[in-house]
């Protein structure tokens, strides 16, 4: 017994007291009538970096294929490998900030993402590059499995929506800057300093966060950590994603593929069988009975393969008829900056009678008609840049009320495994996004009617007609309406 105090007592000498503690905001902005405001600010530093960082890859492909002699399928894995371990880690980062504190995982979160990403610059080649990938998206994880959380418990209630769409504008401004840098870096500088344009922002966000974000005030006691439960998960999804990849390209056999894709349909039947029976769940499945949280995440995983497929297509489309990486990354720019335009204005432009539901079912069906529209147009860049903008405006429309739908049916303490859920399913949307438009300019039948671009549009129509699904089997509101703020 001694011992174990006298270790415990050393741990909190060798370990300072503000490395593993939340540690409040000054006085004077926690008085400030705006205070809110300024902690969804700093949130949206996380968003804006994880979403620049998603989207500014894509420009890097070609430059990698050259510089390594490798193939796309093979490339993909710089998005693919950052994507899986986000989607592994994001459960278990929300339910561990849920018990320690979201600040806390919050911040350091930006200092495991930062470092990497200079990693990432320096990398010597493409294993390393992927392998400092998984690490950035370690760090990623702790922050976006807090994020949504930190805006829900930040905002007063009556706010959250319109918090929930400022987070959403400044992911969908990482999506709009990312292509136009990242086309840009990759023409003059090289792809390397893709990654290196995070580290400012990093240490900026990392002050900022600081003195600026809350206390965790609701936290959820723990029992410990179900550690078979996410390897279950980490199989599930990595197998899952790998088969999709290889039959992209990979020298894989066959039946190689076929096994990949049982081993993930076997280990994802375990991991629900596992959470049933766990005594801390790594995912706690009575959230998922819920309905308005069971089709959010649904629409959600939908409309975020939806945002991010175009990223991958339009850069390889533009690319085979001879247009510059800057001009495929302009064109780009429509496509999160309808987001963005739609995020932010929606609650002034759209009847204040309008619900959540109405605003999903809304954004979902441009999606849908803007997607049939691209089936029928010449692939050429006025004609992209228009309708990439008209579904950006309707993913934008549709994003914000259905996290709004998911976040107000999670309880208070478990905010940050439901951002959680909402980040994952969002990483494995845009996970799906890059490798099924790979898969299916890969696969598509040589002298068919279609080509392989019309393949992948057909591919993200029916992720919209799911969309549109999900809004529509989301529960009716009981007579609630929103003001307008």
């Amino acid at each position: 017994m001694t011992g174990r105090s006298t270790g415990s007592t050393l741990r909190r000498r060798l370990v300072p007291a503000a490395l593993t503690t939340e540690r409040p905001r000054p006085e004077r902005i926690r008085r400030r009538p705006g205070a809110w405001w300024l902690a969804i600010a700093t949130v949206c530093f996380g968003a804006f970096m994880g979403q620049l960082d998603a989207s500014i890859v894509t420009l890097t492909y070609t430059g990698l294929r050259q510089e390594f002699g490798a193939q796309l399928a093979a490339v993909e894995w710089v998005s693919l490998a950052y994507l899986l371990t986000l989607v592994a880690l994001l459960i278990p980062a929300g339910r561990l900030a849920d018990a320690h504190g979201r600040k806390l995982f919050y911040l350091y979160g930006f200092v495991v993402f930062t470092a990497a990403s200079a990693a990432c610059g320096l990398a010597p080649s493409l294993g390393t590059l992927i392998g400092f990938r998984v690490l950035q998206a370690a760090g990623a994880a702790m922050m976006q499995a807090n994020s949504v959380a930190l805006v829900a418990t930040s905002a007063p209630r009556g706010r959250m929506r319109t918090a929930l769409g400022v987070q959403a504008a400044a992911q969908a401004l990482g999506l709009a800057l990312g292509p136009t840098v990242g086309g840009a870096l990759v023409s003059t500088l090289g792809w390397r300093w893709v990654f290196g344009v995070n580290v400012p922002v990093g240490v900026l966000a990392l002050v900022a966060g600081h003195y600026l974000l809350p206390r965790t005030r609701s936290r959820q006691h723990t029992t410990g950590f179900d550690r078979s439960g996410f390897v279950l998960l980490s199989v599930a999804t990595t197998a899952g994603l790998l088969g999709v990849s290889a039959a992209s390209g990979l020298p894989v056999p066959g039946w190689a593929v076929g096994c990949l894709f049982a081993l993930s349909a076997a280990s994802g039947w375990a991991f629900a069988v596992r959470q049933r029976r766990a005594a801390a769940p790594l995912l706690d499945l009575s959230l998922l009975r819920r309905r308005a949280v069971s089709t959010g995440l649904l629409g959600a995983l939908s409309g975020y393969l939806v945002l991010f497929g175009p990223l991958v297509l339009v850069p390889v489309v533009l690319g085979q008829a001879g247009y510059s990486e800057l001009t495929a990354g302009a064109v780009l720019t429509a496509l999160p900056a309808g987001f963005a335009a739609a995020a932010t204005t929606a609650d002034r432009l759209l009847p204040p009678s309008l619900t959540d539901r109405g605003r999903c079912l809304l954004g979902a069906a441009l999606c849908t008609g803007t997607l049939a529209a691209l089936l029928t147009t010449p692939f050429t860049p006025a004609w992209l840049a228009v309708l990439l903008a008209l579904l950006g405006l309707g993913l934008g429309t549709f994003t914000p009320a259905n996290n709004t739908l998911i976040m107000s049916a999670v309880p208070t303490a478990s905010s940050g495994t439901g951002g959680g859920l909402v980040n994952m399913t969002r990483g494995l949307g845009t996970a799906l996004g890059v490798a099924l438009v790979t898969l299916a300019l890969h696969l598509a039948p040589a002298g068919a009617p279609l080509d392989g671009p019309r393949w992948a549009l057909l591919v993200l129509l029916a992720a919209a007609a799911l969309t549109l699904l999900a809004a529509w089997l989301s529960p009716a509101p009981r007579g609630m309406r929103h003001p307008r703020p």
